[in-house]
């Protein structure tokens, strides 16, 4: 059995405010060794449960938040970027993972949630894969299930695990906090949020194992619609080849499949952060 974890920082217990999630930020330092521990919890979860392999794909900014000396020295760490396909990077290597798990994910931008956006706050109004509203859960799902590599479980606050269960019904999620604002939160200690997080890797790679959760998937012909924040971030995401301006604010890109929308996706919001330098 191969396990895959993606981890971001926003939806880590105790993580509330941009000076947690900078790097610049005063309290950087501690929110990544409490992202780095919820990681190694599931980690660990995950051998214990019979896991030959499990690969950590750090996901969150420049994607070098987690502390790999504190990881278990089973688990392989993906760190650093750019990366082709970001927070799912490596998910099609090799022989395949049997189930992907989302580590302090995040509600989608527009709604409630802590520290709520969608992969770039500054350029991202929303995203819609053919027509549907998705935040980075529902996108690295479908980018999964291109590989059938089922989503099995998602921790963060209450919404992006209510988010995530529209997607996947059937998948286990741990709230580690609820949301008082975007940046407040209840939240539980670490301490309780490291258990919650491995009794529910344990749950749900039994529900994996019993095919109870299956891929989330998309068929192809797949459209990619990029909602932005100002005119202008439009104006350089429209310059991707095949891409369609739908309005002032909005790109759509049509790709063949998943991975070809996730990378055009991925590009457009690169060149629309470029009208903010």
């Amino acid at each position: 059995m191969r396990v895959y974890i993606s981890a971001d920082l926003e939806g880590i217990s105790g993580v509330v405010a941009t000076d947690h999630t900078s790097s610049e930020g005063s309290d950087y330092g501690r929110a990544r060794r409490l992202m780095t521990a919820e990681v190694d919890a599931a980690a660990r979860a995950a051998l214990d449960a019979g896991a030959e392999e499990v690969v950590v794909n750090d996901g969150h900014g420049g994607m070098r938040n987690i502390l790999i000396e504190e990881l278990s020295p089973d688990v392989k760490l993906m760190t650093g970027t750019p990366k082709i396909f970001g927070q799912m990077e490596g998910i099609d290597r090799g022989e395949g993972f049997d189930g992907c798990i989302f580590i302090g994910y995040h509600a989608r931008a527009g709604t409630h949630g802590v520290l709520n956006h969608t992969i770039s706050g500054g350029v991202v109004s929303s995203v819609c894969i053919n027509g549907r509203e998705v935040g980075e859960t529902g996108l690295n799902a479908a980018l999964a299930g291109e590989f059938s590599i089922p989503l099995i479980m998602v921790s963060g606050d209450t919404h992006v695990c209510e988010q995530a269960r529209e997607i996947v019904p059937s998948m286990v999620t741990v709230p580690v906090k609820e949301a008082v604002g975007r940046y407040a939160a209840l939240c539980h200690s670490p301490e309780r949020a490291r258990r919650l997080i491995g009794q529910g890797v344990s749950e749900a790679l039994e529900r994996m194992q019993n095919g109870e959760i299956e891929p989330y998937r998309v068929s192809g012909p797949v459209e990619v619609l990029l909602t932005t924040a100002d005119t202008a971030m439009a104006d350089l995401a429209a310059l991707l080849p095949g891409s369609r301006r739908v309005d002032e604010l909005s790109v759509a890109y049509e790709g063949e499949d998943v991975t070809d929308a996730y990378r055009a996706l991925r590009a457009m919001i690169y060149l629309g952060s470029c009208s903010r330098r």
